[in-house]
């Protein structure tokens, strides 16, 4: 899960429509789904962290350190489940590039560099947006279902990913290498193109520069995550990993 930071609010009060906040959070974390990390355009939409739905966090909807951008899947699995940030690791307030392995059968498991108390942290995270499960069966407004395999979408990317280190391994060239971040950036899964492209430290670092929100502080001087704590942020219930 890339660990991000969507910076300082661009407003000095809370947004009367949260809606509103829509572009502002775009031009700082791009289009793609906070969570599962797709490239998401067409459904992609302001996130409220802590439920706006909760009678305890209703005084958050126009917040912007409530903010981040889900995709349908991971929004309506989501959906009013109680988020206590001292019990789950966010990309917003942990390193949980850390937290994760993105594993070739299109899973997601939790990596076994954390500690006991950091594992079960991660684990409810992965409960809270529906990101253990094998295939999410989400139904949109009209009752379609929208994108409802998130682990063929990680396979498939995970292949166009391996066959362009291979490209790249055959020419080593600098437009191919635009090329590849352009192709990451059009499909998203930052965190499958990392894994895949874990021995190239060039590409990982262009990877953590162009995929925009990402948050630095997160990746030592090779572009690998840190095993320290995140820094804190500010942000309650920041850096647990």
């Amino acid at each position: 899960m890339r660990p991000i930071d969507r910076g300082d609010s661009p407003r000095d009060e809370d947004y009367g429509n949260y809606r509103d906040a829509f572009p502002d959070l775009v031009s700082r974390l791009g289009f793609f789904c906070s969570y599962c990390e797709r490239r998401i355009v067409t459904y992609l939409a302001v996130e409220h962290v802590q439920p706006k739905t909760l009678p305890q966090y209703e005084h958050l909807v126009g917040r912007w350190d409530n903010f981040l951008l889900g995709c349908v899947n991971c929004n309506s699995t989501k959906l009013n489940r109680d988020v206590v940030f001292d019990e789950l690791l966010l990309p917003d307030r942990d390193n949980t590039s850390h937290a994760y392995r993105y594993i070739e059968d299109g899973t997601v498991e939790v990596s076994d560099l954390l500690s006991a108390d950091q594992a079960i942290l991660a684990e409810k995270t992965l409960w809270l947006t529906g990101l253990d499960k094998p295939i999410s069966k989400i139904e949109d407004e009209n009752g379609q279902f929208v994108a409802i395999d998130r682990v063929r979408q990680r396979k498939e990317v995970r292949l166009l990913a391996i066959m362009s280190r291979n490209d790249l391994e055959e020419l080593d060239s600098e437009s191919l290498k635009r090329h590849v971040v352009e192709l990451a950036l059009a499909h998203g899964y930052f965190s499958i193109w990392m894994t895949v492209f874990s021995e190239d430290v060039e590409m990982r670092k262009r990877f953590v520069s162009a995929f925009p929100g990402t948050a630095t502080d997160c990746f030592d001087a090779t572009a690998l995550a840190t095993v320290s704590p995140r820094p804190n942020n500010g942000l309650d219930g920041a850096s647990k990993v």
